[in-house]
């Protein structure tokens, strides 16, 4: 009497084998192609399963930065400061930095003397490619001369 031998297939293997069955009659590869094409199609690549989430805050805030200092020298070789607590940059505006809490610290000639104007204001914006810095919301400056200097709005060619 011959014995019939059956093959058992083990849990693990039945799976290995589904998974392939899945992928090689065709909807794996749909699926593969599917994902493939959404990343492509798609230009931000910021995928999320929360909808509650604001995808343009978050692409618009992306560089953001705390305590900032940006120190350089002006075109007429004088040296100046920047401080920001918040700063940020944008996609939409890269040469600019968003700036809050902003202080800073810049020095002129006037008369031939040497004059250092100490700077705070709210917000303010510094543009890479003017070199200007535009203060706003409560914009002080005071002098080491003795002037003041109150406004809400400033701007400062460096």
């Amino acid at each position: 009497m011959a014995r019939k031998r059956h093959l058992l297939i083990s849990k693990r293997h039945q799976r290995l084998q589904r998974l392939w069955q899945f992928f090689f009659t065709g909807w794996g590869l749909v699926m593969l192609c599917a994902l493939i094409a959404g990343a492509i199609l798609n230009q931000n690549l910021l995928w999320t399963p929360i909808r509650s989430i604001n995808m343009d805050d978050i692409a618009q805030n992306q560089f953001r930065m705390e305590n900032l200092s940006f120190a350089g020298i002006d075109k007429d070789g004088h040296p100046f400061v920047l401080n920001a607590r918040h700063a940020r940059q944008e996609y939409d505006t890269p040469d600019q930095i968003f700036m809050d809490d902003v202080s800073g610290r810049t020095v002129r000639v006037m008369d031939g003397r040497r004059i250092t104007d100490d700077i705070i204001a709210d917000t303010g914006v510094f543009d890479r490619v003017e070199q200007t810095a535009t203060l706003s919301g409560n914009v002080r400056v005071d002098s080491d001369n003795g002037d003041r200097l109150r406004a809400n709005e400033l701007v400062i060619r460096l």
